[in-house]
């Protein structure tokens, strides 16, 4: 018996899954589009032994109209392997248990003869791969066994030796691509080969293969090859052999599907090898020599040999005639979080969900936060825990209702509401326009939102009593945590521009600041008080303690929103990756103080010093915590190697030449020293210990491009027109047309929702190119 251990990588599954169904349209009629019967007419087509897979639907509901697509799509494969696919339309006139409760319309039902074998919710048949995967995960139960831990392996191992040889694969999860190619290799080998599957990352870590050879590289040739990916050997001698091997099997697990790493025995060898190489690396194109490195660190190892897949992939992609990249590349992270915590149970009987029956209805009973989500999606999935950890924090104190609808589900409520993407969040309050939350996709981001949405902006302050608790936090001291900066305009009752310029600023910025408004006869004596000439903006720093006035010598709202926007930009800030963009739109270089921990209170004296004194004018002061912010050990490496103790002080020009300049280490932080070294720079007298590459950094896709979306939510109000209000013009100007107007359906939206997943074919075209330049960044 012979144990064959598949690893799938997306990219070459989906290239072999395509051959194969390309090999099979030739042998078989196929019908082009979906047929579509009433119960009794289907049940009169189902033959003995013969599958089918059946969809019961209302003859007159458009809310599937996605998911028939792709079960449309489906079925050419399907026909392939001799099942039938077809649509049941549920009338009236016939009683079919299949057709009865609501939630049983949500199932697809897999026959054999008039047999059921299986009935699918519609979430999990998100696209054709998925139908195609489980319609056959579910007729191949005796060719592929599924297995979670490895005492199922040994029982099946011990069970087929001397008859029969396994083909044990893994996959990320069950109706990915992946999980569709193993399905169509055991529908044409599962006679011959025993197929086994998981989906269990620790079965495959308690396996820990890892060959040993002892010949000449360039000579090797594993089933690796054959699938184009590249071979790691680990280079070894029997002093280290151990290590060695330990080092080959992490190495192995991080590199599952994308290379196979082999232990290379030095002693026992014939060829010579560089004595200082440790690592050597073969390229699946054949007669290119391999690559003998010197790399004594796992991450470098796993660098080199995903750059270098990079380029395969790209010289590959180049001589084929294939259209475009693996649709379904995303954000691998995101991905292996959701799948990770696949076994969670969310509460979510405290959120509610909605259908395109209780839409409407719910939405305008109550002051509601929604969230169009897709069951389909990482990204959705992942920040559906977010959204849940929300309503947990809300319970039983919010007057918010909290809900959410599947956008996979009821595409046509989505469609009106102007969702074209996932995940959205918007909020309905009766009377007024939906407004959609810009922020982060994380919890306290959202709760923020929320709650600072609780109340009008900006708050018309009628008396200089109430003024005074305004800027003393006692007013609304429930919101301070969520905004420790209150904002009061000051206007004298005449300033009807400006007032009005104001009261759109702060409705623009509801959600992410306190805003109030004071235009009142004695407006003069808040003014004096605050040495403030109208119009003014008082701030007021609740965690400091102190109230900043600030003259408005322009009063348009774009203006204003920027005055306010910098105003909450702390002086010396501790840099997160949420709150980067903010300070990295100053386009100053950045000088970071890097610590491992909290930074010394004498650091940060001295720095703030030199703030106070305008010595730093020229930069943006910040400090990176590495526990907090583990990335920046990876800045660091970029800078220095090796690494030096912390804590450093680095200045970072980034948007002009890219040096890098670090502070001696030989010298205590305080305020003389930074001067000195701070006047040397300006003079010329320092040199750089790096200059980082003028690359401009893109993500894999443009759907994946979060950095965009962060600093979309942190600098969008001070970069751009602020629009009035805050209407959302795609949606029905008042309350009433826009929760029962059910017929007017517009097509933009609804191409623009087919291409998020759907119809993606020509995004991803346009995509490629960033894709192959930019993926191993």
């Amino acid at each position: 018996m012979q144990l064959q251990l598949i690893m799938f990588s997306s990219f070459n599954v989906f290239r072999v899954g395509i051959s194969f169904v390309i090999m099979c349209i030739f042998y078989m009629p196929t019908i082009n589009s979906l047929p579509e019967l009433s119960p009794q007419k289907y049940f009169s087509t189902l033959q003995p032994g013969k599958a089918s897979l059946a969809y019961f639907c209302q003859a007159d509901s458009p809310r599937t109209s996605v998911f028939l697509e792709e079960l449309n799509e489906a079925i050419r494969p399907l026909q392939d392997y001799g099942i039938s696919v077809a649509k049941v339309n549920c009338v009236k006139e016939e009683i079919s248990r299949y057709c009865g409760k609501e939630k049983d319309l949500m199932k697809a039902y897999l026959f054999k003869g008039n047999i059921l074998l299986r009935e699918f919710p519609t979430d999990t048949l998100f696209d054709v791969n998925a139908i195609v995967a489980h319609v056959l995960f579910a007729l191949l139960f005796n060719e592929v066994k599924y297995i979670t831990n490895l005492e199922d392996l040994q029982n099946i191992e011990n069970a087929l030796k001397g008859k029969a040889n396994i083909i044990f694969s893994y996959v990320r999860a069950i109706g990915i691509p992946e999980h569709r190619a193993v399905m169509e290799a055991a529908f044409v080998y599962g006679t011959t080969y025993q197929f086994v599957l998981t989906t269990e990352i620790a079965l495959l870590e308690s396996i820990g293969y890892v060959t040993e050879v002892a010949e000449d590289p360039q000579q090797v040739s594993t089933v690796h090859l054959q699938l184009g990916l590249p071979l790691v050997f680990i280079v070894s001698q029997q002093a280290t052999y151990e290590a060695d091997r330990r080092t080959a099997e992490w190495v192995a697990w991080r590199l599952l599907g994308k290379a196979g790493v082999l232990l290379l025995l030095r002693d026992s060898l014939e060829v010579n090898i560089p004595q200082d190489a440790n690592v050597v690396f073969k390229r699946a194109e054949k007669g290119v020599p391999v690559e003998f490195l010197v790399l004594h660190d796992v991450d470098l190892i796993i660098s080199h040999v995903e750059n270098n897949m990079h380029i395969e992939e790209i010289q590959e992609d180049e001589d084929s005639d294939m259209e475009g990249p693996d649709i379904d590349v995303q954000d691998d992270e995101v991905a292996e979080t959701v799948f990770r915590d696949r076994k969670r149970k969310l509460p979510l009987e405290l959120t509610v969900e909605l259908t395109e029956e209780t839409f409407n209805a719910t939405v305008m009973a109550s002051d509601s936060i929604v969230l169009f989500y897709a069951g389909w999606q990482a990204v959705s999935m992942a920040f559906l825990q977010s959204y849940i950890d929300v309503a947990v924090k809300l319970k039983g104190t919010s007057t918010m209702l909290l809900t959410r609808i599947n956008c996979a589900d009821w595409s046509d409520v989505c469609t009106k509401q102007n969702v074209t993407e996932f995940p959205i969040v918007k909020m309905y309050k009766k009377g007024k326009n939906p407004v959609s939350y810009a922020g982060m996709l994380g919890t306290e981001d959202l709760l923020k939102f929320i709650q600072l949405n609780r109340i009008s902006y900006p708050v018309n302050i009628t008396s200089i009593q109430e003024a005074e608790e305004y800027l003393s936090g006692e007013l609304y001291k429930d919101l301070i945590s969520y905004s420790s900066v209150s904002v009061l305009g000051l206007f004298s009752p005449t300033m009807k521009t400006a007032k009005e310029d104001f009261s759109e600023a702060g409705n623009y910025l509801k959600g992410y600041v306190i805003t109030g408004i004071y235009s009142e006869e004695d407006v003069l004596l808040l003014s004096t008080k605050y040495a403030a000439s109208l119009p003014a903006l008082l701030l007021a720093r609740h965690t400091e303690g102190k109230i900043e006035s600030v003259p408005l010598a322009s009063t348009h709202a774009q203006d204003i929103v920027q005055i306010i926007t910098d105003a909450l930009l702390e002086m010396f800030p501790e840099i997160t990756v949420e709150n980067l963009p903010s300070y990295f739109r100053l386009q100053k270089p950045l000088l970071i103080l890097f610590s491992d921990g909290s930074v010394n209170p004498q650091y940060k004296k001295a720095i703030l010093t030199l703030v106070k004194q305008k010595y730093l004018d020229s930069f943006t002061p910040c400090w990176l915590n590495l526990k907090n912010t583990p990335v920046g050990r990876e800045i660091l490496r970029a800078y220095f190697d090796p690494l030096p103790p912390l804590p450093l002080l680095v200045l970072v020009n980034l948007h002009s030449g890219g040096q890098v300049f670090a502070f001696p280490s030989d010298q205590a932080i305080i305020e003389e020293n930074l001067v000195s070294w701070l006047e040397k720079l300006e003079a010329g007298l320092e040199n750089h210990i790096t200059i980082l590459p003028a690359q401009e950094w893109k993500p894999p896709l443009p759907a994946y491009d979060f950095l965009s979306m962060i600093d979309a939510a942190t600098s969008q109000h001070g970069t751009r027109k602020v629009p009035k209000y805050m209407k959302e013009t795609d949606v029905q100007e008042n309350d009433k047309e826009q929760h029962e107007d059910k017929s007017a359906v517009r097509k933009e939206p609804i191409e623009t929702l087919r291409i998020k997943h759907w119809n993606r074919s020509n995004w991803f075209k346009e995509a490629e190119k960033s894709f192959r330049r930019d993926k191993e960044l």
